[in-house]
């Protein structure tokens, strides 16, 4: 009888363990969709905030390539290569802040109404990412730690629950502040 009690409590306690790793599991991937969601918003900005700068700074071809570039290579990474995906837009982002730079060596760009908004827009939408992306740090840390404590270690590792990458820059060089040279 007794055997039969803590048998049952042992599976009652797998079960909410196993549903808890579901939840934590389940919220870090609506995190990520929420930073795939606000990528995809940035990437579709960067068109319209390539093509506003183009006419005002022909010979910044360079810079503007760079960022058309970077933007296809960041929609290349595979869905769920979080590291991958954090790599490239690191990279994307600095040379976005490039082409903001460039807004201070032309006066008449600085003061274009569209460029103002599409800037505008690209602020609010690197906060959101920000927001996202810390969203997402945050549900993953959650699901991480239960894949590693004991006891829930041991649930997980029965059901094939693993760890979340965190979506972090890696590179440092990535962290700095763009330099405009002209």
């Amino acid at each position: 009888m007794y055997a039969l009690i803590i048998i049952v409590a042992i599976a009652a306690y797998a079960v909410i363990v196993y549903n808890g790793l579901v939840r934590s599991r389940q919220m870090a991937e609506e995190a990520w969709s929420g930073i795939d969601v606000q990528l995809k918003r940035r990437a579709d900005l960067i068109p319209n905030l390539i093509e506003t700068v183009k006419g005002y700074a022909a010979h910044e071809k360079s810079t503007l390539e760079e960022v058309v570039a970077l933007r296809n290579k960041a929609q290349a990474v595979p869905q769920g290569d979080v590291a991958g995906r954090a790599v490239a837009e690191g990279m994307l982002s600095q040379a976005l802040g490039r082409v903001i730079a460039l807004a201070e060596a032309y006066p008449d760009l600085k003061a274009n109404q569209n460029f103002a908004e599409l800037q505008k827009s690209l602020e609010t939408i690197e906060g959101e990412v920000q927001m996202a992306r810390r969203y997402y740090n945050g549900a993953a840390r959650e699901l991480n730690v239960k894949v590693e404590s004991v006891p829930s270690n041991f649930v997980a590792k029965a059901f094939g629950f693993a760890k979340m990458a965190y979506f972090e820059i890696t590179n440092e060089a990535d962290r700095a502040v763009p330099q405009v040279k002209f």
